[in-house]
């Protein structure tokens, strides 16, 4: 693989740890800036909501702009945000920080899928983006607890310094390693692309992904004053559970994608959802043992990341049916519906707070998993039936 690559992955190295190294952090961010908790929450689901009403607007505007200057840009632009972040003064210009963060990480992984892309034979472009995107694999299992890790140990602040200078050894790899000339086809206008929503079976994955994955991070926004609150672990066992389920992240990752071949999208997703719902019903049992609440977390993160390549090769799948001259796009839309579901469940936690408190999440979470599960036991099936003439 060329080891342009490497740098792409370098980059969504230090994307995947910005977004949820904060996680980890809330307490603290809180405390140093006097806001509330609930409030700082909101760092977490912003960012989710402006990757989602962000980047397919900018993708739009910026689709004619050759690639590697975009990568790059983008790249510069995230680094600099991180700076902006660590260095914040108060909670509005970090928050302002993290919104343009989010667009252009958003932007980027389009951006640089493309890129990474080009770099190989048609054949072996799927490995290319996957060794892309193994930095975000990464960022979960390392990126993110180590972070968390070290924001506890000195300042909230040191993570984004960290971050800002992982950003701009990528933009220095970029700038290094990319080709001149990138090929890439020019995106449909974007009226074309939002019409892809009036679609009934992509509108319905979309809404099974937002409910399915947005119902971890109700709780896993708030897992680190959940931990120390009320089961009561030292801070540093927050960032052991944080490890633990960016560990079990990656093999749901592996093991939904076989599940999904096997067994298809539906009956995947069946078996997923009861999963999740297993395991939020057996946080909120365990969640006064240190123990029994970490094997749990392990578990959790199986089942809720082996969700992403279920409904990711679900809608490719359907987008071959319903809108094959818009792949690429119906698969954009479920990224952003992804994000829409983490800014979802974190919003939803943060209001829960102000009235039953944290003990509350799981029972959200419980919910919004139960509602998906609905969803792909019967209207995804009856939706299915009719796209295939068969109304029985």
């Amino acid at each position: 693989m060329p080891l342009a690559l490497y740098a792409l992955a370098v980059a969504t190295f230090a994307i995947g740890t910005t977004e949820f190294v904060i996680v980890g952090l809330i307490p603290e961010i809180a405390a140093d800036l006097g806001v509330s908790i609930r409030a700082a929450g909101l760092l977490v689901s912003l960012y989710a909501l402006s990757i989602t009403l962000g980047t397919p607007i900018l993708s739009a505007l910026t689709g004619a702009l050759p690639r590697r200057g975009l990568a790059i840009g983008l790249m510069a632009l995230f680094a600099i945000c991180n700076l902006s972040a660590a260095v914040s003064p108060n909670y509005a210009t970090l928050l302002l920080s993290r919104i343009v963060m989010a667009i252009s990480h958003g932007v980027f992984f389009g951006v640089g899928a493309a890129c990474a892309s080009s770099l190989v034979l048609k054949s072996k472009s799927g490995s290319a983006i996957a060794v892309m995107m193994g930095g975000l694999t990464i960022a979960m299992v390392l990126g993110v607890p180590f972070g968390s890790w070290i924001g506890q140990l000195f300042s909230w602040r040191t993570p984004f310094l960290i971050v800002a200078g992982m950003g701009s050894i990528a933009v220095l790899g970029l700038i290094w390693l990319l080709p001149r000339e990138i090929s890439h086809r020019q995106p449909a206008p974007f009226a074309a692309q939002l019409s892809l929503l009036g679609n009934q079976r992509l509108a319905t994955m979309y809404l099974l992904t937002v409910l399915g994955f947005g119902g971890t991070f109700v709780v896993f926004t708030f897992l680190s004053p959940l931990l120390t609150d009320i089961t009561r672990v030292p801070k540093e066992g927050v960032n052991i559970a944080l490890l633990l389920f960016g560990a079990t992240t990656v093999l749901g990752n592996l093991a939904g994608g076989a599940l999904s071949d096997v067994v298809g999208t539906r009956k995947a997703m069946i078996i997923l959802l009861s999963g999740l719902i297993v395991s939020f019903v057996a946080l909120r049992l365990a969640i006064y043992s240190e123990i029994a609440t970490f094997v749990v977390i392990a578990l959790w993160g199986a089942f809720a990341f082996a969700i992403p390549p279920v409904m990711q090769a679900g809608v490719v799948a359907t987008a071959k049916q319903e809108a094959p001259d818009a792949i690429g796009t119906a698969s954009g839309f479920n990224i952003a519906a992804f994000n829409l579901g983490i800014s979802s469940g974190s919003f939803i936690g943060g209001q829960l707070l102000t009235g039953p408190g944290l003990l509350a999440t799981p029972y959200a979470s419980i919910a919004m998993a139960s509602v998906a599960l609905l969803i792909a036991t019967f209207v995804l099936r009856i939706r299915s039936a009719i796209a295939d003439g068969d109304t029985a």
